[in-house]
């Protein structure tokens, strides 16, 4: 736990560079570009679970919705799937109907909140959800990169944390996964009735 704290810290700095970067306002190009077939058909679903970090809370952190809800996440109270994307990422644009099956397959069972990191929040990701049917994913927005920062920055979107009831952290993916295959439900699904045990 002070290994990861510490990883956080170093890379602070370094991650406000890089994401300032990667979101700078110059994305509408890549933005047509991201859900093209194209673009999508060369986008790797390679992301592996990663349980180190398993034992660390739900960040106290507070998204809002392009209504202005706000949600505090760490007072969720119930089991969440939390995925950090963004319109200007290809793998997050791939990843997003798998998580729109996944959410409307688990129920009941685990929240799955999606939260764009995009500067420009509500302006770029309600024409996003409006191209595409997502009804089961809501459009949670943190246009400062709070989260971000929070996971130690860094421009590797998406980033998936599964948390239990009580927001402890079971594991995590970085990177595309396949959230459409049985395998992502079992791994989901055991991890939450591990922690329940």
């Amino acid at each position: 736990m002070a290994k990861s704290r510490l990883f956080l810290s170093a890379s602070a700095a370094l991650a406000a560079l890089s994401l300032g970067a990667c979101d700078n306002g110059g994305e509408d190009a890549a933005q047509e570009n991201v859900g093209s077939p194209a673009s999508s058909e060369t986008v790797e679903l390679t992301g592996t679970l990663d349980r180190s970090f398993a034992g660390e809370t739900i960040p106290e952190v507070t998204v809002v919705n392009p209504q202005g809800e706000e949600l505090v996440l760490s007072e969720v109270g119930e089991p969440v799937l939390l995925n950090l994307w963004a319109t200007w990422c290809a793998p997050c644009v791939v990843e997003m109907p798998l998580l729109n099956d996944l959410a409307a397959d688990l129920d009941g069972q685990v929240r799955v909140l999606t939260v764009s990191e995009d500067m420009r929040g509500a302006e770029v990701v309600e024409p996003f959800f409006a191209t595409r049917d997502l009804a089961n994913l809501p459009q949670w927005l943190d246009p400062q990169n709070d989260l971000a920062f929070t996971f130690g920055g860094g421009p590797v979107l998406p980033l998936t944390v599964l948390y239990d009831a009580q927001g402890n952290e079971l594991w995590r993916v970085i990177g595309a996964y396949d959230w459409g295959s049985e395998e992502a439900r079992t791994e989901v699904l055991d991890a939450l009735a591990a922690s329940d045990s």
